[in-house]
């Protein structure tokens, strides 16, 4: 895999009147890439810029060498949103199979066993709890073993223990070879990240490694308050 798997160069989104993405240049590399910061600051925009659906006003997105959102991209790179992406009347593996259809490839099962599904298999999804409900989500984005997994806040909401095994999951899928972008506004899970992306009224303030954004701060969070106040004054 390519050291820069995501690249993105002076991208610039503008919704109505309000400019949600001023220019912002960025790569994200192997492993798992957290992007932190509040609910509001334009990490939905950027992922759904990164995976080809959002609208920009200028620059440009690549993602393994081609522009995204493009042909050759559709079953390399998986896609996560917010509310989770299965129809209610389904079961968890008629969910999978209707979309491995749709793709034309994907191992249901492998997929169902990836994110522990395997004894809700048969359930129909609209009984399924929320955090169920994400981990099949999960599953479809994971049929076709794509290269690239972007997903929007897919920890929101969950337990403790369902949240330490989706971010368990992740590293696995990174290790296996995959570059895992993660979005949060939950900055106690920017521990469990390889890279740290921080962003704040749609710019990127800080990148580098846990360890490199908290320096001698008490954890990531006073880090990012730092940062902000540093700006700021």
């Amino acid at each position: 895999m390519m050291n820069n798997v995501v690249a993105i160069t002076d991208l610039r989104v503008v919704r109505g009147a309000r400019e949600v993405l001023p220019g912002i240049s960025l790569d994200v590399g192997p492993g798992v890439t957290g992007l932190l910061g509040p609910s509001g600051c334009g990490k939905s925009t950027l992922m759904r810029a990164i995976v080809g659906v959002q609208k920009v006003r200028s620059g440009g997105v690549e993602i393994l060498g081609q522009p995204a959102g493009s042909k050759p991209l559709r079953d390399r790179v998986g896609y996560v949103t917010q509310a989770a992406s299965v129809y209610d009347d389904l079961s968890v593996a008629e969910n999978l199979r209707f979309f491995a259809r749709v793709l034309g490839a994907g191992d249901v099962d492998e997929a169902i066993t990836l994110v522990d599904l395997e004894s809700h298999r048969d359930q129909v999804v609209g009984n399924l709890s929320g955090g169920q409900r994400s981990r099949a989500s999960l599953a479809i984005a994971l049929l076709g073993d794509p290269d690239v997994l972007v997903l929007d806040e897919p920890t929101v909401g969950l337990d403790p223990v369902l949240r330490r095994d989706l971010w368990a999951l992740f590293h696995r899928l990174a290790d296996a070879g995959k570059a895992v972008l993660v979005s949060s506004h939950v900055m106690d899970e920017a521990e469990r990240c390889d890279r740290l992306l921080l962003m704040r009224e749609g710019r990127i303030i800080a990148t580098g490694t846990p360890t490199e954004i908290r320096g001698d701060a008490r954890d990531i969070e006073d880090a990012f308050l730092r940062i902000v106040e540093g700006a700021v004054a």
